[in-house]
């Protein structure tokens, strides 16, 4: 089921579908659940669960053969697809650069900056 935790709820059914993908829960060559199927499981429209379904393709871990489903890919090309999370990569830069946007502003602070000393 989707939950309101303020993530959308397709990326919570890819996290979902792919946690199970790689424990072992959804065998490699096994079909996955059809859409409307997987609707029902989640709770969740046509729509989102597409979209879904279509983050896992792009992401290598399944791939869809016409008329017949969705299956998870093998084994050894999900082994080649260990790359890290393009999401968790992005919201590490973010936390970087509001780090160094914060430091940034201290030091250009109007209070942080000394006064220049005139002689005459």
């Amino acid at each position: 089921m989707v939950k309101n935790t303020g993530q959308p709820g397709y990326l919570q059914i890819a996290d979902d579908l792919r946690t199970q993908i790689r424990g072992g829960a959804l065998a490699p060559g096994q079909a996955l659940p059809s859409t409307a199927q997987l609707a029902q499981q989640y709770d969740a429209s046509l729509s989102v669960v597409k979209m879904a379904v279509g983050i896992l393709r792009n992401e290598g871990l399944v791939i869809g053969q016409q008329g017949r489903g969705v299956f998870v890919r093998e084994a050894e090309t999900i082994g080649e697809l260990a790359e890290p999370d393009l999401r968790l990569v992005v919201r590490e830069l973010a936390e970087r650069v509001a780090r160094i946007e914060a430091t940034l502003a201290e030091l250009t602070t109007p209070s942080s900056r000394k006064a220049p000393s005139r002689r005459t």
